[in-house]
């Protein structure tokens, strides 16, 4: 849609270039002279004059060059260019009979003494200036086209984007709602009060996940909640031998937004392959601003699975990094390391709170 507006509002733009082109030199003279005859003449010479320069940029821009040239059809572009050229100065080469005859005198003052190399050289010059024309139309039709594909980039990048945060939607509810009903069962018999508290977290947390990402970007505070509710549910499955710790420090600044679902997949990582239930671990997360940064931390014990899903690795971790690129091209910083038993992600959103 804004590629057909943009088409519409270059093409309306070209129209009024060329009727001012076509109507100023007339429109000057009127002005100066106010001779509504004279300025008609005028009008019609330059209408003899730019013409076929008219026509044959046209031509190219709407025709020949969407057409052929685009289609690698570059041999038949050049034989039609230079059909349309010949048909367009056919009256220069081969004038009617009826054509007005040079002057002698005109002749022998320009010592026009072949008629027909006259003709040739105002063919020469009629056609170089209408070659210039047709390039001008390659120039222009690629710029055009050029952010057309931009447009086309853009908006795949959004879609793909779409379509890795609906599947982080979806990854997040099965299994996760799973687990979570099942520990809240659990806690029904020993702390009731605890397993009504988790079941209104549980519910906020859907609530969140399923209505409140559909927005490109969402309040900052809103994705804190949810992060919130989402790691004490977590902390369900845990025992007395895992710490848990979070730490959110909001920015002054209310109007801040994020990407929804940014971290989501970090702190899952952490609880996946950072929590023992036979030996001590640990689970600490941060967000604090930093100067006109975000940044988000997150540090836990390694117990690396065996096999190929290591730690660091994972469709979700994957897609975090391609939706940081799409959403925060060269604004963000990610790191990651695996060191003495203990793996931290920090991950710095750029320039975020102007």
């Amino acid at each position: 849609m804004g590629s057909k507006r943009n088409h519409l509002i270059l093409n309306l733009a070209q129209l009024l270039v060329w009727a001012c082109v076509l109507m100023l030199p007339a429109f000057v003279n009127w002005l100066v002279a106010g001779d509504v005859q004279y300025a008609t003449m005028v009008f019609r010479g330059s209408l003899t004059m730019i013409l076929p320069l008219l026509v044959i940029y046209a031509v190219n821009y709407f025709l020949l060059i969407p057409k052929l040239l685009f289609r690698k059809h570059t041999v038949w572009f050049i034989v039609a260019n230079l059909v349309l050229i010949l048909l367009l100065n056919y009256r220069i080469l081969v004038p009617p009979a009826t054509e007005f005859e040079i002057p002698e005198a005109v002749r022998q003052q320009f010592k026009l003494r072949d008629i027909w190399a006259f003709r040739l050289v105002s063919f020469l010059s009629s056609a170089f200036f209408q070659v210039l024309f047709v390039f001008l139309a390659i120039g222009i039709r690629f710029i055009v086209r050029s952010n057309d594909i931009q447009l086309q980039l853009q908006e795949e990048r959004r879609k793909t984007a779409e379509a890795e945060l609906t599947w982080l939607k979806n990854q997040l509810n099965p299994h996760f709602l799973f687990n979570t009903l099942n520990n809240i069962s659990s806690l029904t018999q020993i702390d009731p009060d605890r397993a009504q508290e988790s079941i209104g977290q549980l519910s906020d947390t859907l609530r969140y996940a399923l209505y409140g990402t559909e927005a490109d970007k969402v309040p900052l505070a809103g994705e804190v909640e949810f992060m919130d509710n989402y790691i004490q549910l977590m902390q369900l499955r845990c025992n007395e031998l895992t710490e848990v710790t979070t730490d959110w420090e909001l920015p002054a600044s209310k109007d801040v937004k994020i990407a929804p679902l940014l971290f989501i997949s970090l702190i899952e990582n952490a609880f996946k392959h950072g929590v023992n239930a036979r030996t001590n671990s640990f689970v600490h997360i941060s967000l604090h601003p930093e100067g006109r940064d975000l940044t988000f931390r997150c540090e836990n014990s390694m117990f690396d699975r065996s096999g190929a899903d290591h730690i660091g690795s994972g469709i979700g971790l994957e897609n975090l990094r391609r939706r940081l690129e799409l959403i925060y091209p060269d604004a963000y910083v990610y790191e990651q390391h695996a060191q003495d038993g203990v793996y931290s992600v920090r991950l710095t959103l750029k320039d975020l709170l102007v």
